[in-house]
C-alpha cells in the first residue's frame, strides 16, 4: 500500500486527493483547516462533480497531528501558507517525497527547507469547492512532475506519483526536467489571472475581448523575455490561452475567486515571481510590476472601505 498526504484541501487539493483515492492500494489523507469541509469528507467521502461524477474515500483532518507517516505528499495550499502548513506536518513527511502543485514560483524552495526530497509539479486541471465535501471539476488538463534540482526526489519516486495519478484519471507526465512546464503555467496564470481579478471576467469573456487579449499577449511576451535570459524553453502560451477560452470559458481563475471573497491573492508569486526573476536576469518587467501594484491596490481598497 502507498500512503499519500495532501496538505491543503481547497479546489486543487480536493481534486488531486479524490483522484488519488480512486486507485487500489492507495490510502489518502488530507489536511485542511476548514472544519466543515474536513468533516464532510471524513464522514461521507470526497465528492467530485462537473466533468466527472464520483465519490472517493479520503481520511481528512484539520490537523496533521494524527496523520500517519506517508510515502508521498502533495502540497496544494496558497503560497503564503506553505511554510506553516508543511512544518506542522513534519512527522508525516519525514521520509517522504513531496510535490508542490501550487501556483507561482518559490514554493519548492520553501519545501526544500522542510522535507527530505522535493518534486516540482505543474498542473492544469481547475475547479472550485461548491460545498463542504464537494469539489466541482471545471477544466481538464495535464500534470507534469520532475525532481526539484537542489533537493530532488528520485526518478523512481517521481514515476511512482505520476503512475498513481494516471491510474486515478489525471494524465500525468514524469520528466527529468520540469522547469519548462512550470514556467508555461506561471506565464499563463500571470497573463490571465490578474486581468480576470481586476475586471471580474472569467476566462472566455476575458481572452476573447480584443483589447484585453492584447494585454494578455504583452504580459506573455515580457515573461518570455525573462525565460530566454534564464535559458528556459517554454511552449505555445498563446495556444494555451486559446484552448482555455473554449474549454474553460466560464472558469474564474483562483485570483478572481480570491478577489470575490476578498482574500489575499497570490500575485506576489505569479507576476511578482516573474518580476523577481527578471531583475536577477537583467530583464525589465514593467507590465508584471504594474499587475502587482494594481492587484495590491485592489486588496488595500478593501481595508480602506471596511
Amino acid at each position: 500500500m502507498t500512503r499519500v498526504c495532501v496538505v491543503g484541501c481547497g479546489a486543487i487539493g480536493s481534486l488531486y486527493a479524490a483522484h488519488l483515492a480512486r486507485v487500489q492500494d492507495v490510502e489518502v489523507w488530507a489536511v485542511d483547516p476548514w472544519a466543515d469541509h474536513v468533516a464532510a469528507i471524513d464522514d461521507c467521502g470526497l465528492r467530485v462533480t462537473g466533468r466527472e461524477e464520483f465519490v472517493a474515500p479520503v481520511h481528512a483532518r484539520t490537523s496533521a497531528d494524527d496523520v500517519p507517516p506517508c510515502d508521498l505528499g502533495i502540497v496544494a495550499t496558497k503560497a503564503e501558507h506553505t511554510r506553516a502548513a508543511v512544518a506542522a506536518a513534519a512527522h508525516v513527511f519525514a521520509a517522504a517525497a513531496v510535490a508542490s502543485v501550487q501556483n507561482g514560483l518559490g514554493n519548492e524552495e520553501v519545501l526544500a527547507e522542510l522535507v527530505p526530497r522535493v518534486i516540482r509539479g505543474t498542473i492544469l486541471p481547475a475547479g472550485v469547492v461548491t460545498a463542504p465535501g464537494v469539489v466541482r471539476y471545471d477544466a481538464p488538463g495535464d500534470t507534469w512532475l520532475g525532481p526539484f534540482e537542489p533537493r530532488p526526489a528520485s526518478a523512481a519516486e517521481v514515476a511512482r506519483l505520476s503512475s498513481i495519478l494516471n491510474s486515478g484519471g489525471l494524465r500525468t507526465h514524469a520528466l527529468a526536467d520540469a522547469r519548462g512546464p512550470q514556467w508555461d503555467k506561471v506565464i499563463f496564470n500571470s497573463a490571465t489571472s490578474p486581468l480576470a481579478a481586476l475586471t471580474g471576467l472569467p476566462m472566455g469573456p476575458l481572452c476573447s475581448d480584443p483589447a484585453l487579449r492584447t494585454e494578455v499577449e504583452a504580459l506573455v511576451a515580457e515573461a518570455r523575455a525573462v525565460c530566454a535570459a534564464l535559458g528556459i524553453t517554454v511552449s505555445d502560451i498563446a495556444g494555451m490561452v486559446d484552448e482555455a477560452t473554449v474549454v474553460a470559458a466560464g472558469h474564474k481563475p483562483s485570483m478572481l475567486q480570491d478577489v470575490l471573497a476578498r482574500r489575499r491573492t497570490e500575485v506576489d508569486v505569479l507576476n511578482g515571481g516573474i518580476a523577481a526573476q527578471g531583475r536577477l536576469a537583467g530583464v525589465p518587467t514593467p507590465r508584471h510590476d504594474a499587475m502587482v501594484a494594481l492587484v495590491h491596490g485592489l486588496e488595500r481598497s478593501w481595508e480602506e472601505t471596511s
